[in-house]
């Protein structure tokens, strides 16, 4: 991260300018979009800082820059995917390695770690991470990765990520946080202890439906380097177009993490109050076990809500998703239209049905991104959907 961005002090600031200074050779105040894939060097290893665009492109660059900002890290990279993120990670990791995850976690993270990684060795154990005594019971020699997502996906459960980074003080043990849920603007796990932050930039960050990508933030040099090794030698970067979308994004991030969540108390509120909801899970409840941790950890409760409906009968739950006018249904989350979702049957189809139980996800569960349209229509959609 550029030292200028570091005294850029305002989130929104930083956001709009951290890692993009106007272009020096037209003034465009726009980054650029660099669609090339080689550069010329003016003899062999004289170049201008950039090779080939695997390795380095100067629009990535200013996103990886602008993250790094956002998150309080010296490093940001940035990766095809979440996913393409999460793999860079677990390439660091060796056979025999262990991780401790969180059991309430996205199906494509479980997925990868238990159905492609564990086949190599490296095994993974799945705990209610609420609780950092289930954290360190899980934990063996061979530990070297904790990975938490807070609030989770898709039950909304609350981490400390201090207490954890106190509860694994001492070991050799890496602590990531999935940050994707509550974004930066919200929560900054690395000021929290951290060792390192994985997103998909492909909802809030990029906030817009349009773009696919991944990132990792960090202050740990070392771990920067290996991690940059892995990116460039594996290769699974976006593309110049994919980071300008992203970049765009970012600029207003804070602003529309304000609505997302100001639409969502709203939503919450009314989905308390209807006789055929039996549970709301969302962080800015009082009532929420991990509301208080959640107050000290985070600025805000964000988007992301999820419900049972009363009887828990999951044709029910499929039903309505399946009714709603506003609320697209359809995966993924963090854009400006609000989306509905079955979780079971559609991002978590890849964790086994006695796991999902175990960590108290329903078959009947109903997930929603609420957007940043008015809070009246998505009531009214949501109430139309539930009386039907």
């Amino acid at each position: 991260m550029a030292s200028e961005d570091r005294e850029l002090r305002g989130f929104s600031t930083r956001a709009i300018h951290a890692g993009q200074a106007p272009d020096p050779s037209t003034g465009a105040i726009m980054t650029p979009v660099y669609f090339t894939s080689t550069y010329v060097q003016a003899a062999p290893g004289d170049h201008q800082g950039y090779e080939y665009s695997r390795t380095g492109n100067p629009t990535r660059t200013a996103l990886e820059e602008n993250l790094a900002a956002l998150e309080g890290g010296r490093h940001g990279l940035c990766f095809g995917s979440g996913l393409a993120a999460t793999d860079a990670i677990l390439k660091t990791m060796r056979s025999g390695d262990h991780i401790v995850a969180c059991n309430d976690l996205y199906g494509g993270t479980f997925r990868i770690f238990r159905n492609v990684y564990e086949p190599f060795g490296i095994r993974s154990t799945f705990v209610d991470a609420s609780d950092p005594a289930n954290i360190t019971a899980a934990m063996d020699e061979s530990t070297r990765l904790i990975w938490i997502e807070t609030p989770t996906n898709p039950l909304l459960n609350v981490a400390d990520i201090s207490a954890i980074v106190e509860a694994v003080r001492g070991r050799d043990v890496k602590v990531v946080v999935d940050n994707t849920f509550a974004t930066p603007y919200l929560q900054q796990p690395l000021a929290l202890g951290a060792d390192l932050v994985v997103h998909s930039m492909t909802k809030y960050l990029g906030g817009h439906s349009d773009v696919v990508g991944g990132a990792l933030i960090t202050s740990d040099s070392e771990w920067a380097e290996r991690l940059a090794y892995v990116q460039n030698a594996a290769g699974g970067v976006p593309g110049p177009m994919d980071c300008f979308l992203v970049l765009r994004g970012t600029k207003t991030l804070a602003v529309r993490m304000d609505r997302h969540e100001e639409n969502a108390r709203r939503v919450v509120g009314f989905l308390q109050e209807h006789p055929r909801v039996a549970r709301v899970h969302y962080p800015g409840l009082e009532s929420h076990p991990g509301h208080e941790i959640a107050a000290r950890q985070m600025s805000g409760f964000g988007g992301m809500v999820s419900f049972v409906l009363v009887g828990e009968e999951e044709q029910d739950a499929r039903d309505l998703v399946s009714r709603t006018r506003i609320f697209s249904l359809a995966e993924s989350l963090g854009g400006v239209e609000s989306l509905i979702e079955h979780p079971v049957s559609m991002t978590h189809g890849a964790i086994p049905r006695e796991e999902r139980l175990k960590a108290g996800l329903s078959d009947a569960l109903i997930r929603l991104s609420v957007g940043i349209e008015d809070a009246e229509d998505l009531i009214e959609d949501l109430g139309q959907a539930l009386d039907a």
